[in-house]
């Protein structure tokens, strides 16, 4: 078993509405890094407000951080978070090219959507005083039906054959992610911006990006500095901090 990170806290609970909720009634109590992990949520949620369905046996945790640093940076961590996923996600199965990384927040299985991250900041002054970093995995089974999904839901246990209990996960991904969380805090978004590259979907591809604004087709070129999306159309490079993504089929 993987040794559990120190200076981070873990609870457990049984049952909650959300993580997400749970970690924001916690936060006046939290004096260091929290993993917080339900084994059942009643109303999970998603990017935008979309609600997460979140079967059972699926993990649903939140990680409560209390970060340093103006809240641009602060944000980073998504890209973080996603590096540990996939690092736990390959440590438990053995498969090294089936997970891949979607812009701005999601793991890929063979293409369909293992996993999502969700994160909420609070504000003190200028900067941010806490910030919660959701995370959910199919381990078990991939919800039925997902209104608006860009990519079809996968299980781990449908795609690899493997079984892992979301308190063994946990206990892979807490390490991974406070490796990275070292590394970010070292070195800066540089190192954690070209490995994440190294296992981005559609690199180099024609991919759409859909704003609250409007709609971009073009060539996914690279992550910038500030963790936007850059793609090349006819009009030029275009920076795009948030936008829902798809990709063509193939």
């Amino acid at each position: 078993m993987t040794d559990w990170p120190a200076g981070f806290e873990k609870r457990i609970l049984e049952s909650t509405d959300s993580t997400m909720s749970e970690a924001t009634r916690l936060l006046p109590d939290l004096t260091a890094p929290t993993w917080i992990l339900a084994k059942r949520q009643t109303a999970g949620r998603g990017r935008q407000g979309k609600a997460w369905v979140d079967p059972v046996g699926n993990f649903a945790a939140t990680l409560v951080m209390l970060p340093k640093g103006p809240p641009a940076n602060v944000a980073l961590r998504s890209f973080v978070a996603a590096l540990a996923l996939r690092e736990a996600l390959v440590g438990l199965t053995g498969r090294e090219a089936a997970f891949s990384l979607k812009w701005p927040n999601d793991v890929l299985l063979n293409g369909g959507k293992l996993a999502g991250i969700l994160l909420e900041s609070v504000g003190q002054g200028s900067g941010v005083s806490h910030l919660s970093i959701g995370v959910g995995v199919n381990l078990m089974s991939a919800p039925d039906q997902v209104k608006d999904a860009a990519f079809a839901p996968v299980s781990l246990r449908a795609e690899t054959g493997v079984t892992v209990q979301p308190e063994t996960f946990l206990d892979s991904l807490a390490p991974a992610y406070a490796r990275f969380e070292s590394q970010f805090n070292t070195y800066g978004f540089a190192p954690i911006r070209q490995k994440w590259l190294s296992y981005a979907a559609r690199l180099g591809e024609v991919i759409t990006a859909k704003t609250a604004k409007n709609q971009i087709t073009g060539t996914f070129q690279t992550v910038d500095e500030s963790g936007a999306l850059v793609l090349k159309d006819g009009g030029g490079s275009h920076a795009i901090a948030a936008a829902d993504i798809f990709f063509a089929k193939v």
